[in-house]
């Protein structure tokens, strides 16, 4: 009997450090099953949306005018005011919510990178029946934060960086883009998960 209870005690001690290690892995599937379902509740559960629209931002707002020097008030009084609303994160922020639509996270869950926010006029249905789905590969692994990457045919990857908040549950809080730029504007009305019409953007 001993034995028995000791086998046992051994067997669930391994099933929940397995079930410890694999809840990223079991985080980015539902993830992705959510969002080919356009279960927009089941993703605010997943997914920490306001620390993922932080993370994308930065990388949406790359320009080359931001390399070239400021014009004068004096010399060009247009240009520097034009200049500076186009620095202006709040009256021109990027559509960081074009990648946030069920139909681009599902895009994004299969290595879409920067073109998932094509997708966002389009129903997470038609995603999920004429895109792969490759598996995702761990790429780092701590106590309270993983991150798993999804490629694309040419190599380029998304990284999607979860973070631990309670012993078996991870949430989703970053999302990484492949180099590059692509169109993102998301089509009026469509919903995004974990956004109220007063929300920043």
């Amino acid at each position: 009997m001993k034995r028995l209870f000791g086998n046992l005690l051994i067997l669930a001690v391994v099933a929940a450090a397995v079930a410890f290690f694999a809840a990223p892995a079991v985080g980015f599937f539902a993830i992705r099953s959510a969002a080919e379902a356009g279960d927009v509740q089941g993703l605010a559960r997943l997914i920490d949306f306001a620390a993922v629209r932080q993370s994308l931002r930065p990388q949406l707002t790359g320009k080359a005018l931001a390399l070239a020097p400021a014009p004068s008030f004096l010399e060009d009084p247009i240009g520097a005011v034009r200049r500076q609303m186009e620095r202006n994160p709040v009256l021109n922020g990027p559509d960081v919510d074009a990648y946030l639509t069920p139909a681009a996270l599902a895009a994004l869950t299969r290595g879409e990178g920067r073109y998932a926010s094509q997708r966002s006029s389009m129903t997470a249905t038609a995603i999920a029946d004429d895109a792969p789905q490759p598996w995702p590969k761990p790429i780092f692994w701590s106590v309270n934060r993983a991150r798993m990457a999804v490629a694309d045919q040419g190599g380029s990857r998304t990284i999607f960086t979860f973070e631990r908040r309670g012993p078996f549950e991870w949430i989703l809080v970053q999302i990484g883009l492949p180099d590059g730029a692509a169109p993102a504007v998301a089509a009026p009305g469509t919903p995004v998960p974990g956004k109220t019409a007063a929300a920043p953007r």
